[in-house]
């Protein structure tokens, strides 16, 4: 891609650069903001390396951890593509991103997005087989589904984010190079555009339904079969476990499924920059940070080979 034009005063400049305005402007909150994501960015790292670790012992061979360990490279990837970017905003005067850096990075996100989101959907389809057939688990849990399934989320991923990469940066973008918001993203860089976006708004909203709303769903469908199978459990301790595990799962679902439907579903809406911020930072940030805890670490069997190994 070329980098765009922009108008100033009647005069076609090159723009190769952008300006990111971070995520607050006060002052007095730039250190501490600081303190608290590079903390959360380093749980984030070191939780999710550990994951990946663990994984690979010779005792937890099972298409459950493949994916467990997929999903941490997946965390760890995404919280370094926009972390250590605002972490220099936070304490540097210099807040710009190259034009390259800026399509770079929003294919990054929209890419890793995109898998994870896939791949969380692949997850909920291997829970459900393992508690509603588990004596056919280990036939239809085969290493070449999984690895297919794997697969199939990173080409979904490519493709989209592709596709919403090449739309963006083809807006002819004429309005301040400043953006609002603390990494390039679709939102923040569709409000640059001096021309009319009614059209790619609703090829977005489009994007998000299928994308998001979709593998939800899916995900949704396959904890209602579990939870079904697991209420005819007869023992109220596994019940209750069982139902603990699943509750955690569709938490952190819900709230990656409802921050990015949030962001994405009004792209353009200029009155909520500050709430898409948070949003952006519950699935960048908090979010790589959780999934260790929730699918990992709560794990009896995961536990056990963290502490040998350790």
């Amino acid at each position: 891609m070329e980098p765009a034009e922009e108008q100033d005063a009647g005069n076609h400049t090159l723009l190769t650069e952008f300006v990111l305005s971070g995520l607050s402007s006060r002052p007095e909150l730039q250190h501490l903001l600081f303190v608290t994501i590079c903390l959360a960015y380093t749980m984030t790292v070191i939780g999710n390396l550990l994951i990946c670790m663990v994984t690979m012992h010779p005792t937890l061979h099972m298409p459950m951890y493949f994916f467990l360990r997929v999903l941490s490279f997946l965390d760890i990837s995404t919280a370094s593509v926009v972390v250590p970017k605002m972490l220099v905003t936070f304490l540097s005067e210099d807040r710009s991103i190259s034009y390259l850096g800026c399509v770079t990075q929003l294919y990054c996100v929209v890419f890793l997005a995109v898998t994870e989101w896939y791949l969380l959907a692949a997850m909920a389809y291997d829970r459900y087989v393992a508690v509603c057939s588990p004596l056919r688990y280990a036939v239809i849990m085969n290493a070449r589904l999984c690895l297919s399934l794997v697969l199939l989320s990173c080409c979904s991923g490519n493709v989209v984010s592709v596709v919403q990469t090449a739309w963006v940066f083809r807006l002819s973008l004429c309005g301040p190079r400043r953006i609002n918001y603390f990494f390039c993203d679709i939102p923040p860089l569709i409000m640059l555009s001096c021309t009319d976006t009614s059209r790619y708004e609703k090829q977005i909203i489009s994007a998000t339904v299928l994308v998001i709303f979709m593998p939800f769903c899916l995900i949704l469908l396959s904890y209602a079969c579990i939870i079904f199978s697991i209420v005819k459990m007869s023992s109220a301790e596994s019940r209750h476990k069982a139902f603990s595990t699943c509750s955690s799962h569709l938490a952190v679902v819900t709230l990656y499924c409802a921050s990015g439907t949030l962001i994405y579903l009004q792209p353009k809406s200029s009155n909520s920059q500050d709430t898409k911020k948070i949003l952006a930072l519950i699935y960048t940030t908090v979010i790589p940070t959780l999934n260790p805890l929730v699918y990992s670490l709560r794990n009896k069997e995961v536990k056990e080979v963290l502490i040998r190994v350790m």
